[in-house]
């Protein structure tokens, strides 16, 4: 088994690329990360962290929200995850609910508030590692066949055809539950909000009672999980949200 600071399968260490314009929380986050094995690089700025992203191939990126200059950590993440699939932590001052919102929304697979302990970014680095194909995936992420359906492990949606097939099996679900698998799938090994997944599945202005929500996942799972009292595709993120996730096989 490699070391948990080393690519997947590869007798290398796993480079972080931080984007941190506090210098001196930088030079923490350096001497944190290198005693644990990681190899760190530092941006100051969003420009100098896509162009170091680009010429280093970062196996994670830990990128601050409020960055200095014309590119937000916002900004950079939306270009980092318009070509690259790599994992991608969001770091926040604010502690906000709808900065981590925004943060999932735009392509962020995990999220850390300041103050934060070193051994749970640790933890957060180690496990946003494991889940992508770039580190040993611990989760298949979202494919695309030629007809057009994404498939995530045993499960496959068509998102024309408004179908689904798990194991092999087509199943019928209703409409919301539809929407909000496909989007669950589209979104694989990510963690999306609740208010995400009722803003994008329930709709922006709806007001009802959140518990629908938790309805309709009851229904998916009862539907698409082997055991749905221990669900292994469709998991929940306590205090954030739910994730999708194909079992290791």
């Amino acid at each position: 088994m490699p070391s948990p600071a080393t690519r997947g399968g590869e007798d290398r260490p796993t480079c972080v690329l931080i984007a941190e314009d506090e210098e001196s929380f930088a030079d923490a986050l350096t001497v944190g990360l290198s005693r644990e094995g990681f190899v760190v690089h530092v941006a100051g700025d969003g420009t100098t962290a896509l162009n170091l992203f680009g010429s280093i191939d970062p196996d994670v990126v830990l990128l601050d929200q409020m960055l200095p200059g014309g590119l937000s950590g916002l900004d950079v993440c939306r270009s980092i995850r318009a070509t690259s699939s790599v994992p991608i932590i969001m770091v926040t001052a604010k502690g906000e609910e709808i900065d981590t919102v925004v943060a999932l929304e735009v392509g962020a697979d995990d999220y850390v508030t300041k103050p934060f302990r070193m051994r749970e970014l640790i933890a957060r680095i180690r496990a946003v590692s494991r889940r992508s194909p770039r580190g040993g995936p611990e989760v298949e992420g979202a494919q695309r066949t030629e007809e057009g359906q994404i498939v995530v492990g045993e499960v496959a949606v068509d998102p024309d055809q408004r179908r689904v097939h798990v194991r092999g099996s087509e199943i019928r679900l209703r409409r919301k539950e539809f929407d909000l698998l496909l989007l669950l799938v589209e979104n694989a090994g990510r963690v999306l909000t609740r208010d995400v997944l009722i803003d994008r599945v329930l709709g922006s202005d709806y007001i009802g009672d959140t518990k629908t929500l938790d309805v309709h996942i009851k229904r998916l799972r009862s539907q698409i999980e082997r055991n749905p009292a221990e669900p292994e595709l469709i998991t929940t993120v306590r205090g954030v949200g739910y994730r999708f996730a194909a079992p290791g096989r």
